[in-house]
């Protein structure tokens, strides 16, 4: 190297006089790998980042890192210590990507590992945190083969030829996680770029059966031979035949096979299901739509040329993109790294899932290799870091109305060849740091963000779904919001979500909300409350900061509302008094012909306190309204007097003797109790009747009778 070339290299790797980014050298353990990716996330749930570190890729196999943030005791936050020996299970391999989440929904953060075939044949990898197996959490346990479920076997499009120990022969970058189904649980979108990147592997999906086991999404019933997908070839998970480049959006034809690189995951138009931005090297970056909500089922249709506008993607080397509010109107705009040849663009969502004509970012005709959205300045916007595959990393500012203007000086010179980058508040210190991944044995860079301010940005929920009126029941009400911080979406997955629930305006009630690992949040509500159910989303950040959502409300009537039961007369044909009997409950007469009647109506719900029951078809005299448990002989009633005993177990007396006209109304519970023996304090069945005197008018014997009985399922 001569003199000026070496001063060229020395200024590039110098620190920029007052760079709101500084290079820390000290604070993280030395490293010499082949990195492809980080990721961050707090394996041990100590309330710090933790980051690991996918290594090997191309290079060959190697053994991924994990470096645990504070380890030591007497460590500041944002001291890392490298834990892989300890903590990692001893494997090498080609690895691409890692990606934390807890499938298994016990709470702490397990591992999913993509690799690559291109050296030698392997699979992707589960590692599974040990906290919850009488572990000690932050430990890993590779158990890929436990937690796939079904490979190649029928439903499975994956053919037996290609399975390997614990796996199936695979090509893969990135894979992303999300509830694709709104089960509760977080599935696999799982991708691949083939052999030799010929982009003819499909990408698959992968279901979640709640503990963690994954099992191909796979509705055409197909299988292939091979590793390829033909065109013509049913789309496996995507309605259509398989078909490459397609325009088509109708659902007749689909593209699963390209190279992608990335996948994303959000809802772009709506509807809170989680979409799929399908990323490709060498081809058109792709749009699925999940038809969820259209269709009640799972489905997933490619709607690339209706999302689209014309020109929005040239050339090829489009490594990444991401999704993210940039312009604050509540949608998820796209920025497309490299889309347009070696130019990197911003499109905006026009609020329906389409998207505007592309705009270039200025200065960024270079060969990028990865994008994230950081709020480096702290101004409640989405800033973008640019990650560059062979020369200095770049930062764009943010106007706030998703315009991007390139920053100078606050970076440090870089001549590393970079692979990866995320962001998150690595000392705790109030702002947003960054890591980067770099190739080529490189050490990895630790960039500090020097700025004195704090994060005061509150959560923020743009579109709140509507839960249907329902009637009360086992099966819970679930409900979704659209989430967004000014963070990249991988931090906003651990605010602090909850869903705050009212009946009937009374205490509020907090259930836990959780992120589908996509943009929104879903929560369960009871389906055994009844009235008026509001309810609110909350998010609060590592910083304190709290946001709340619109309040929605629904209806939840109980769920039997005026089941009646036990008619017909006491004794078959003839009442005491003289009268024919009739096919209604009790004495029959002229003006009673069909008997008395009694209804219980309105929400049966404790807090609510709104049942009533009314009877009806009773002469003018006294009567009591009363209580059981059970039906009196499986429904069927007992004689009693001149009716039948249709409401029994315990029975209690609701208040004193009423005057029992036609319409006779009275509470099923009262605030205070009707009675204290009467009153309901736990959800449960409870039955109904009302016994009244028989009017002299009609019969001369000083007789009684019962109306016929009524159920309430009472809920809270």
């Amino acid at each position: 190297m001569n003199s000026f070339s070496l001063l060229v290299a020395v200024l590039l790797l110098a620190p920029t006089a007052g760079a709101q980014f500084v290079r820390n050298t000290t604070s993280i353990p030395p490293s010499s790998s082949a990195t492809e990716n980080v990721d961050f996330g707090d394996v041990d749930n100590d309330g710090d980042w933790d980051a690991v570190f996918a290594n090997g890729g191309d290079a060959g196999n190697d053994q991924n890192e994990m470096w645990i943030n504070a380890f030591v005791g007497g460590d500041p936050i944002g001291k890392f210590t490298n834990r892989t020996t300890t903590q990692f299970p001893a494997f090498s391999d080609s690895s691409r990507d890692v990606e934390f989440v807890d499938y298994d929904t016990d709470g702490d953060l397990d591992l999913y590992v993509s690799n690559t075939s291109a050296i030698s044949n392997q699979s992707n990898r589960w590692w599974h945190n040990t906290g919850s197996q009488a572990g000690t959490i932050g430990f890993y346990q590779d158990q890929t083969s436990t937690h796939w479920s079904g490979l190649g076997q029928p439903g499975s499009s994956i053919p037996p030829t290609i399975l390997i120990a614990g796996g199936f022969v695979d090509f893969s970058c990135d894979c992303d996680f999300g509830d694709l189904d709104n089960d509760g649980d977080i599935d696999l979108v799982h991708s691949t770029y083939g052999g030799v990147f010929n982009g003819n592997a499909p990408t698959r999906i992968f279901l979640n059966d709640g503990v963690g086991h994954f099992a191909e999404f796979n509705p055409s019933g197909v299988q292939l031979t091979g590793i390829d997908i033909a065109n013509g070839t049913q789309g496996i998970w995507c309605q259509g035949t398989q078909s490459a480049d397609t325009v088509n959006s109708t659902g007749a034809q689909c593209d699963v096979a390209s190279t992608p690189l990335d996948i994303d995951l959000g809802d772009i138009d709506g509807d809170f299901d989680l979409d799929i931005l399908h990323g490709a090297r060498s081809e058109m970056p792709r749009m699925f739509q999940n038809r969820l909500a259209e269709q009640g089922t799972l489905a997933f249709r490619d709607v690339t040329g209706a999302t689209f506008s014309p020109g929005y993607t040239t050339g090829s080397g489009h490594y990444e993109q991401e999704m993210g509010d940039q312009d604050g109107d509540g949608d998820l705009d796209i920025y497309g790294l490299n889309w347009n040849s070696l130019t990197d663009n911003v499109m905006k969502n026009n609020g329906n899932g389409t998207f505007q004509t592309a705009v270039n970012l200025t200065g960024s005709s270079s060969d990028d290799n990865e994008g994230d959205f950081i709020d480096f300045d702290l101004d409640g916007d989405l800033d973008i870091f640019v990650a560059n595959f062979s020369g200095q990393e770049r930062l764009y500012r943010n106007d706030g109305a998703g315009a991007y203007t390139l920053t100078s000086g606050l970076l440090p010179g870089d001549g590393t060849t970079t692979l990866d980058a995320d962001a998150c508040d690595v000392d705790a210190d109030g702002d947003y740091d960054v890591f980067v991944a770099n190739d080529g044995g490189t050490e990895e860079w630790y960039l500090q963000n020097t700025t004195s301010a704090n994060d005061v940005t509150a959560p923020s929920f743009p579109l709140v779904e509507q839960a249907p009126n329902r009637m009360s029941g086992a099966s819970a009400t679930v409900v979704r919001a659209q989430h967004r911080n000014n963070a990249p979406y991988y931090i906003n997955w651990y605010d602090a979500h909850r869903v705050d629930v009212t009946v009937n305006g009374g205490p509020i009630t907090s259930y836990p909300a959780r992120t589908t690992q996509g943009d929104t949040v879903r929560a369960a509500i009871p389906g055994n409350l009844v009235g008026t159910i509001c309810y609110q989303f909350v998010s609060v950040d590592k910083y304190g900061n709290t946001g709340t959502s619109i309040q929605r409300c629904y209806s939840s009537t109980n769920s039997a509302p005026g089941i009646t039961y036990c008619f017909g007369d006491g004794t078959g044909t003839t009442c005491p008094c003289g009268n024919a009997g009739a096919a209604g409950n009790g004495c029959a007469s002229s003006l009673f012909a069909s008997g008395a009647n009694l209804v219980a109506a309105g929400p049966a719900s404790i807090s609510a306190d709104g049942a009533v029951l009314t009877g009806t078809n009773m002469p003018n005299s006294s009567a009591l309204y009363f209580q059981g448990t059970t039906q009196t002989n499986a429904g069927a009633g007992s004689v009693f007097g001149d009716g039948k005993r249709c409401a029994g177990g315990s029975v209690f007396r609701l208040g004193t003797q009423l005057n029992a006209s036609n319409g006779s109304t009275y509470p099923a519970v009262g605030n205070p109790p009707i009675s204290v023996q009467g009153n309901i304090v736990a959800p449960g069945i409870r039955t109904y009747q009302v016994w009244y005197r028989n009017s002299a008018t009609f019969c001369t014997a000083d007789t009684f009778n019962l109306s016929n009985g009524a159920e309430l399922t009472w809920g809270v």
